[in-house]
C-alpha cells in the first residue's frame, strides 16, 4: 500500500491536510527514526498537497471498522450518506466541531454520538453554523452531543489554552505554524502579535523561547480576557496584553519591535501601515493573507511592497508558506520579510 512518508515535525500538519482532503486511509501510520508514515488512498494528490514528502510503499496495519468513524456509520447510514460524509473535523482540547453538509443535516446527531465513541478524548460535539463573522471573526456554534460547554482547556507545543470556541477565535490547525514562528524567534527579541485572541501565539512564543518581552493586542474583550488567563495558567512574566484596536494601541504604545506577527489573514493589508510603524531596520514581519493558489505569493508580496512603498520604506521577502486550505484552491499564506 501507498504511504507519505514526512518529518516528524510535519507530522501533525499533514495529518491535517490529509483528513481534510479525504486522502487518509483506514490504517496506523508508521514510525521510522525521526519520520512517520501515512497510509494514504491517492499517493499523487497527497504529495501534490504536502510539500517535503515521499510516497513510499508500506504494509500498514488496518484499523478495526468498528473502531473508525465509517466504521460505526456503515449500519446506520446508506451507501449514498456514506458517499457524502465528511469524516474530517475540527478538535480544541476536549471539543470536536463538525462540518455538516446540508444532505446529512438528518443524520448529525448520529455523527457525534458516533464520534464519542471512537475517541474518548472528545467530551463534546458541535456543530458550525456559518463561517466566522463580525469584528471578532467568531462563529457560531451548535450542540449535537455529549457535554453541553463552548470551553475547554486546549493543549499544543507544550502550553495550554483556556477557549471558548464560540466567543473566541481560534484555530488548532495553526498549531504547526504557530510551532514554526516560535522556531524562528532569537534570544532577547522584542515581539509584537497584532490581533493576539486568546493568546496562543504570544504563549507559544513567551513560554517556549527566549524572546525578551511578547506583546499581545486584541479587540475582542472575551479574548483578552482568556489571554489573561492564559498568562496565568502557563506561568508566564514576560509578556503583556492590551485591548483595543491596534491601529489605536500601537501608536501608543510608541515602541519599535524585532518581530512583528499579523495573523488575521482576511484583512490584515489594512493593518500594515501600524506594523510598519512598530518596526525598525531589521525588524521580521509575518504577513498573512488568503489566496488563490494561483497568486502564491505575488498578490501578499505586492501588498507588502506597496506598504512600505507608501511609509518610504524597503524590505527584503524571506520566504513564504502555505499554512492552511481555506477553500478548494485557496490557502493561508504567511509571507516573512524584512524591513531594511
Amino acid at each position: 500500500m501507498k504511504g507519505l512518508k514526512v518529518s516528524l515535525k510535519d507530522a501533525q500538519r499533514t495529518k491535517e491536510i490529509l483528513h481534510a482532503n479525504g486522502l487518509m486511509a483506514d490504517c496506523k501510520a508508521i514510525k521510522e527514526g525521526s519520520f512517520l508514515i501515512f497510509p494514504v488512498k491517492t499517493a499523487a494528490n497527497a504529495k501534490k498537497l504536502v510539500k517535503n514528502s515521499e510516497v513510499v510503499e508500506k504494509k500498514f496495519e488496518k484499523i478495526e471498522k468498528s473502531k473508525t468513524l465509517r466504521g460505526i456509520l456503515e449500519k446506520k447510514l446508506t451507501k449514498n450518506e456514506l458517499d457524502m460524509l465528511k469524516t474530517s473535523f475540527d478538535v480544541v482540547g476536549t471539543i470536536a466541531i463538525l462540518e455538516v453538509e446540508k444532505e446529512m443535516e438528518k443524520k448529525e446527531k448520529v455523527l457525534a454520538e458516533s464520534l464519542l465513541k471512537i475517541n474518548p478524548r472528545i467530551k463534546t460535539v458541535l456543530k458550525k453554523e456559518g463561517g466566522h463573522g463580525g469584528e471578532f471573526r467568531v462563529q457560531r456554534m451548535r450542540f449535537l452531543a455529549g457535554d453541553d460547554t463552548r470551553e475547554t482547556i486546549h493543549r499544543e507545543n507544550g502550553i495550554q489554552l483556556k477557549i471558548n470556541v464560540e466567543t473566541v477565535y481560534f484555530s488548532s490547525r495553526l498549531s504547526t505554524e504557530r510551532k514554526r514562528i516560535a522556531e524562528l524567534v532569537k534570544p532577547n527579541e522584542k515581539v509584537l502579535v497584532m490581533f493576539s485572541g486568546a493568546g496562543p501565539y504570544v504563549c507559544v512564543i513567551a513560554k517556549k523561547t527566549n524572546a525578551k518581552d511578547v506583546v499581545g493586542v486584541e479587540i475582542n474583550p472575551e479574548g483578552h480576557r482568556y489571554a489573561v488567563e492564559n498568562l496565568l495558567l502557563n506561568k508566564i512574566n514576560n509578556a503583556r496584553l492590551y485591548l483595543g484596536d491596534v491601529k489605536e494601541i500601537i501608536p501608543k504604545l510608541n515602541e519599535k519591535f524585532d518581530r512583528i506577527l499579523m495573523p488575521l489573514p482576511k484583512s490584515a493589508e489594512d493593518f500594515l501601515d501600524t506594523a510598519l510603524s512598530a518596526s525598525k531596520k531589521g525588524t521580521i514581519v509575518h504577513f498573512y493573507d488568503f489566496l488563490e493558489e494561483k497568486d502564491i505569493p505575488q498578490k501578499a508580496v505586492e501588498k507588502i511592497e506597496s506598504a512600505c512603498k507608501r511609509n518610504k520604506m524597503k524590505c527584503k521577502i524571506l520566504h513564504y508558506v502555505k499554512c492552511g486550505q481555506n477553500a478548494p484552491r485557496n490557502y493561508r499564506v504567511c509571507v516573512d520579510f524584512e524591513v531594511e
